[in-house]
């Protein structure tokens, strides 16, 4: 199955308009590209620049054109192509395998891919074709996916905000004033849910994919619990960005998925949501068990159950069961507000 792209990150001389800057003042948008962009928005692909190019220049012309805010972290300089792509990948905090680069020029497109041979890079002659592309076609299109470039926007702000704060972290995740709501999910939670196992691969536990229709037959069963997350601060929603799928019967229950959206990283909670389970389980007299499957990328998941209190029961190659060993539940952090709705089993 091809693996839906998260950003594609734009040239901009004889790609995104017609000509090259530095030579021409009159450069003109190529044609149809105002649909592209567009269209990539509305399903949620987020958008970005890798130039070699005048930074004040060639920002002013993405002005004059109204175009600016579809792009996230543009790199606009005269460094290698790789590298712009990189930073992008880094700020954006996702992996470069969800990436596509569109370049006229083959020699930036090779050199992109002889450093990050997972980018899909894309002859710029071929845009008119791009949106067909079945990389460029998520299966549903939530309100998050129409969100997400506000929201993206709304986590440079808190950015700026974070690396301007003096003090402790602590004190800084406070004066956000976090709210997480966690509830069992509903009939429109639904293709959110399944767009998140597809999508979210390093805070998760297992990697496992679930379909739309599964989801919701899930949803229904009386032997499982499917919870979802959503997160609120005074910069606005980060949206629904987790996920939690628990089987369940009177003497054990079994935490087969728990997944938080790599952008609520910094945030701890993950650790708030595997604490409600394990309270949830507790207050229904349930032993709790974990299944995790070791990944090249999932490491800091791996550490959210080690210092929840879980312990490894057994081992066979990535796959690890835990148990919780603790009597009790971990202490909730005192900077974020939880609003738990419908979690009991």
């Amino acid at each position: 199955m091809n693996k839906t792209v998260k950003c594609v990150i734009w040239d901009l001389d004889e790609t995104v308009w017609n000509g090259i800057l530095l030579e021409n003042e009159s450069v003109q948008l190529r044609p149809g590209i105002l649909e592209v962009f567009d269209q990539l928005d509305q399903r949620g692909i987020l958008q970005s620049i890798a130039s070699r190019n005048d930074n004040g220049h060639a920002m002013q012309m993405l002005r004059d054109f109204g175009i600016d805010h579809y792009f996230l972290y543009p790199q606009i300089n005269w460094g290698a192509k790789s590298s712009s792509v990189q930073t992008i990948a880094k700020e954006l905090n996702i992996g470069t395998d969800s990436l596509a680069f569109v370049d006229d020029q083959p020699f930036e497109r090779d050199e992109v891919a002889s450093v990050m041979p997972d980018v899909l890079c894309i002859d710029a002659s071929n845009i008119d074709t791009i949106l067909e592309l079945p990389q460029m076609k998520p299966r549903f299109i939530t309100q998050d996916s129409r969100n997400r470039r506000s929201m993206m926007k709304a986590d440079e702000r808190r950015k700026i905000a974070e690396e301007s704060f003096q003090g402790p972290q602590e004190q800084f995740l406070s004066s956000l004033q976090l709210q997480l709501t966690i509830h069992r999910a509903k009939e429109e939670d639904l293709q959110r849910a399944e767009e998140l196992t597809v999508r979210t691969h390093q805070l998760n536990s297992t990697g496992y994919t679930y379909s739309y229709e599964e989801l919701a037959q899930l949803s229904r069963s009386e032997n499982h619990l499917l919870l979802v997350a959503e997160l609120t601060d005074i910069y606005g929603t980060y949206g629904k960005i987790g996920l939690a799928l628990v089987e369940v019967n009177a003497e054990v229950w079994t935490l087969m998925l728990l997944l938080m959206s790599c952008r609520v990283m910094s945030r701890g909670v993950g650790g708030v949501l595997l604490q409600q389970i394990i309270q949830s389980a507790m207050d229904r007299n349930a032993a709790l068990q974990a299944e995790f499957k070791s990944t090249d990328r999932n490491r800091m998941m791996y550490m959210t159950f080690k210092f929840a209190g879980f312990i490894e029961k057994s081992r066979d190659g990535d796959f690890v069961l835990f148990d919780y060993a603790l009597d009790k539940a971990p202490t909730q952090p005192s900077y974020v507000q939880v609003d738990v709705r419908e979690v009991s089993a």
